[in-house]
Formats: structure tokens, sequence, C-alpha cells
């Protein structure tokens, strides 16, 4: 069962009806963690959402908690959650992504997907990864070829996995694959 945490954004829903493609979903409130559903489930994903991860204590406390002992998938707000959990800043970039569609490319041999493949993904951020990025066991994997910023990473070792994009939306291009492929990793 896929255990998905709302961080109150309007997208969650597709997430929902995407993941739901591939297993069981259930999805609750991140005020409203339901603790059996989190401990019953074998992948939690964060979802996107206004705001910047100070500002979801209780998602950091579930990441804490599960880390290395579930698989763990964050989209937008989510992929910032958990870097800022790892330590790593976020800030804000000049140019806002709202309804934004931008071709990235996979960066990193050590990624699920193959090396120089492109994807055209939507994007919906004002937030980003501040780098130079280093923390161990995580390979940013794919970047935006317009602007270089960070698009994904990927722990293997601990199977925790990110998208600075929303693979669910009309914008990305072959955003199944890309969630299947994470999904099956």
């Amino acid at each position: 069962m896929i255990y998905i945490i709302d961080h109150n954004d309007s997208f969650t829903h597709n997430i929902v009806h995407q993941f739901s493609l591939f297993d069981k979903v259930e999805c609750d409130n991140y005020n409203n963690v339901n603790k059996a559903k989190l401990k019953k489930a074998s992948i939690i994903v964060f979802s996107p959402g206004p705001g910047n991860p100070k500002d979801y204590p209780i998602t950091s406390k579930i990441y804490k908690e599960f880390k290395s002992k579930k698989k763990i998938i964050g989209i937008c707000l989510g992929f910032q959650q958990i870097l800022f959990c790892e330590g790593a800043k976020i800030v804000e970039q000049k140019k806002i992504y709202h309804g934004f569609q931008s071709s990235i490319q996979v960066i990193n041999d050590k990624s699920l997907f193959y090396k120089g493949r492109k994807f055209k993904v939507g994007r919906y951020h004002s937030l980003k990864l501040k780098e130079p990025f280093k923390i161990k066991n995580f390979d940013i994997t794919m970047r935006c070829l317009e602007s270089n910023v960070a698009m994904s990473f990927e722990n293997s070792k601990d199977k925790i996995y990110g998208f600075q994009f929303h693979p669910e939306s009309f914008l990305t291009i072959n955003g199944n694959f890309l969630i299947k492929k994470i999904l099956l990793a």
C-alpha cells in the first residue's frame, strides 16, 4: 500500500489517481496522519504543497522515523522536504516556475534512468535546492536544460527518491513511466 501525505495541495488528488494505477493508495492530510496506515504502507509519498519545508515539522518527523525503513518519494515540496531534512538549504529562485513545461535531462549514470535521456516535465515551484549539494548516498540525477536547477535525486541505498517537477501534471510527458520506474526500484 502507498500512503500519500497531503500538504494541502490541489495536485494531491491527481497524484493519488496516478499512483493508484500501480497499487492501493491511502491519502491523509499532514495534520491528520493515520499512524496505522503509515506503519502498514510499504511506500510513503510526500505531496506538493504551498510554502517552505520548514512549515511542515510533522512531515520532517515522519521522514526521520521511516528513512531507510520504507521507500519514500517526494514530489515538489516533498522533494524539498526530504532534502531539507537532510540538512540542505532550500532557497527562492529568481524565476518562478508555475505551470511551465521544461526540458530536463538525466545527468547521472547511477540513475534508474538512462544517462542523457531527456524528458518534458511540468514545473510548479518558486523554491529550489541551493547548490553545491553533497549529502551521503544522495545523487542529483536530472537537471533542467535551461536553468540547470536540480530536478530529481535518488538515494538507492535507502530507497529515497524525489522529483522537483510534477510527474502527474499534463505538462509532464511519460509521467506514469517515471513513477512506475521508481515504484519498481
